[in-house]
This record gives structure tokens, sequence and C-alpha cells, in this order.
């Protein structure tokens, strides 16, 4: 039996018209598309990205239902629903599109979902369709280099582990740190502490029409940021 190809496709940062040509083909041929979402029904950000791009008659749009939790069972259970949902599609002989914003295997929900079809069918072959990331993105916006000649750059994911955050700054000449929302206060006390506050800069929501740049980084101290934040540091 011919099964169809599961595509993880990124869709860049934010801005329609960086998604790659051949993002853009697989959107246009595949019969599915299918996105994350936090609640069931709801738009995602990945969504919002390729609207423009496609159109909907003829084409099935599937929420997979991703929740924000640490609980094993509900998670397992939801997994489980995910894999099951476009399975059923491929084992059809139907090609879907899962879109991530971003890139698919960096920090993308899509590197789970690969690993669990894999697991559950490993019949189903999966493609991975490269995307523009945050992380470059907000080096373009911001005018940053990330690196050069023999410089060395790092994506951190920021966390409550100061020591951690203030190694990564000192052995590299740019680091990013992704989700940074939720440790904002501690990141401006750390580069006012170790003289790097004026080498950083935020951005939310890059190259999106909802972007947002801080080049004032000790200003956000108390601030409540958008999830889809990160800090750029280049010393």
């Amino acid at each position: 039996m011919t099964t169809g190809t599961l595509f993880g496709v990124g869709v860049g940062p934010g801005d329609p018209e960086l998604i790659t040509l051949k993002g853009y083909r697989l959107l246009q041929k595949c019969p599915v598309i299918s996105f994350p979402a936090k609640k069931m029904g709801a738009e995602s950000y990945a969504q919002k990205i390729i609207n423009s791009h496609v159109k909907e008659d003829g084409k099935e749009l599937l929420g997979l239902y991703f929740p924000m939790t640490r609980d094993q069972e509900v998670l397992k259970k939801e997994w489980e629903n995910t894999v099951a949902i476009l399975s059923g599609k491929l084992l059809e002989g139907k090609d879907v599109v899962f879109i991530t914003e971003g890139d698919p295997f960096l920090y993308s929900t899509f590197i789970h979902l690969m690993r669990k079809m894999n697991e559950h069918h490993p019949e189903i072959p999966v493609e991975v369709v490269p995307g523009i990331s945050s992380v470059n993105g907000a080096a373009a916006r911001l005018g940053l280099p990330l690196a050069d000649g023999d410089e060395v750059f790092a994506i951190v994911p920021a966390t409550e582990d100061k020591e951690d955050m203030k190694q990564a700054l000192l052995h590299h000449d740019a680091v990013v740190f992704i989700k940074v929302a939720k440790v904002i206060d501690q990141m401006v006390d750390l580069l006012t502490e170790i003289n790097l506050i004026g080498k950083a800069a935020v951005v939310t929501r890059v190259t999106s029409e909802e972007e947002k740049i801080f080049r004032d980084v000790a200003a956000l101290k108390g601030t409540k940021l958008d999830y889809l934040s990160l800090m750029v540091v280049r010393k």
C-alpha cells in the first residue's frame, strides 16, 4: 500500500514572504495542511503566517491540539491522538504538511511529532523542509551579524540558572536567548552586572506585523513580554 508523505515545513519567523519556494509549493500541492494549536479550533501563529498563501477550497486544514502542560498522562494522550489523526490521513495515501514557525528542527514541536510518527508508523515517509528561524530574522531586523570569521555563536534557552546564562555570555561572541520573556528581569540584572546591557536587544514576534523591537533592554525590567520574544547579545 502506498502511503502519503508527512512534510515538516518551516514557514519562517512571521513575515509570509520569508517562506521558501519549496514550502510554498508543498502548501499548494498537499491536500492536508496541519498546524499546532494551543486550543481546539484556535488559529495558530504558524497558520497566520501561511493564510495568504493557502486557498481553503479543496484543502483540509487540521488544527492539532498541543496542551501547554507538564502532566505526562495528558501529554501522552494528546500526542497519541495527534499521531492517530495524522497517520489516518497518511495511510489513506494523502500527503500531509505540518507547518511550524521558524525551522522544523530548531526547538520545534515537529521534532517530537516526527519521533512519535517514526515509532508508531515507520512505514510512513517523513521529509523536512527547512525554514528561516526567528534567530536569523532577529539578526536581520537588528542589523547584528551573528558570527564572523572565527567568532563563536550560541543559541541558548533562557532559564533561571543565572550561572549558566552568565557562562554562555562569557564564552561566546554572540548569544541569542530564546524564551526570554519568563526571565527578563534576571537577564537585565545579569547583563548589567557584567557590563553587557548596552550590547543587548529584544525582539518580539520578529518580522511579523506585530513585531516589536526593544533596544533599551534595561527599561524592560518589570515588563511582561510576549512569549515569542528573544534576546540578542553581541559583544
